[in-house]
């Protein structure tokens, strides 16, 4: 005798069903697309070229969005080709990459350590490349260049510091959260030490480097910037499955076939060196990689990491804090630092208090 369910059952649990369809690819590959997923992604990416846009046009000199548009094509005027292409198209171009660098990094931490609050800028990642910056700034009195590599090399230290110490037979998430709260108030602790030894000047432009900004960026960070982003996001995204899987927990992925250590050390090195890139270009710039990955997951209502609408969503944060910190606050132009800082901040709180309610922290 075969039990058949009632047609209102049927059909309720027919609508919670993930829409999800299959996409053929050549080769006889298939993937099955979430179809809120995909719009999510393509809302969020037209949303981001129109602030983009917006962006290129905001300033002293006040640009048209057709106009914008018609510069890029190369048929604009050579007032309009000086301002867009040579002032304001390579620090939105900054923006978009570092956004998405950290939306996309923020994404990978939040699933390894399966905590909201894995994030770089609570891990000390960030503090990392300002202890790396900062001594090449006060003690080596380093130019521009000199301090990105500091930052970059600082950054990956403090991963690497990180992980080390958060390793016990595996990566546990509140371990590695634990351990990157620590590592992030001793870093600090060297931060404050590094400026009380600093001579004005150098403590001044030191401080100016903390805040994170955007403010005179040109071709020099959008060209190694696109290199890193250009070979670690296809590495990233590669490993996309297996990072859904190992969110499922490590006994379950060992058991469909995923490396579960190797992968997480690829996963968190590619996610430290866009962290770092993304600090070495437009210093540290805090909490994008918070609240990015959260709120692409609440728009695609979908489980796993979301990497590629992650780094949707930092991309669009941050074009939208840099317009707010040149247009919202009158005359005086803040860092975009200073921004998704009091942005950030709010958020925290609100994720924590969420956080608390479920009994999660």
């Amino acid at each position: 005798m075969t039990a058949t369910a009632a047609p209102g059952k049927e059909r309720t649990a027919r609508t919670r069903r993930p829409a999800a369809r299959p996409l053929r690819l050549p080769g006889g590959t298939s993937l099955r697309v979430e179809r809120r997923a995909l719009v999510t992604g393509v809302l969020l990416a037209l949303a981001t070229l129109a602030m983009a846009v917006v962006l290129i046009g905001t300033g002293d000199f006040p640009i048209a969005p057709w106009d914008v548009v018609r510069t890029l094509l190369g048929n604009g005027s050579p007032a309009h080709q000086f301002v867009v292409n040579d002032l304001r198209l390579p620090r939105v171009l900054v923006a978009l990459l570092v956004g998405a660098a950290l939306g996309m990094a923020g994404a990978v931490f939040q699933s390894v350590s399966r905590n909201p609050l894995g994030s770089p800028d609570l891990l000390g990642f960030g503090h990392g490349s300002a202890v790396g910056a900062l001594t090449v700034i006060i003690l080596f009195k380093g130019g521009a260049t000199e301090v990105a590599v500091g930052a970059l090399l600082g950054g990956l230290l403090a991963g690497v510091a990180v992980y080390l110490l958060a390793y016990k037979r595996g990566i546990q998430g509140y371990r590695l959260v634990l351990v990157g709260i620590g590592a992030s108030a001793v870093l600090i602790a060297v931060i404050q030490y590094l400026l009380t030894k600093a001579q004005v000047v150098d403590a001044t432009r030191a401080m100016v480097w903390l805040t994170g900004s955007l403010a005179g960026r040109d071709w020099a960070q959008v060209e190694p910037l696109f290199v890193l982003c250009a070979v670690l996001f296809p590495l990233v995204l590669g490993q996309g499955r297996a990072l859904r899987i190992m969110e499922m927990g490590d006994d379950a992925a060992y058991a469909l076939g995923v490396r579960v250590e190797r992968t997480r050390l690829l996963l968190m090195l590619a996610a430290i060196l866009l962290t770092t890139a993304a600090a070495a270009a437009a210093g540290p710039i805090s909490f994008v990689a918070l609240a990015a990955p959260q709120l692409a997951r609440r728009l695609t209502r979908s489980p796993g990491a979301n990497l590629m609408t992650a780094a949707l969503m930092g991309a669009l944060l941050l074009l939208v804090s840099d317009w707010a910190s040149q247009r919202a606050f009158g005359a005086d132009q803040l860092p975009v630092g200073v921004v998704t800082g009091l942005v950030g901040g709010v958020y925290l709180l609100w994720l924590l208090v969420t956080e608390r309610r479920a009994g999660r922290v």
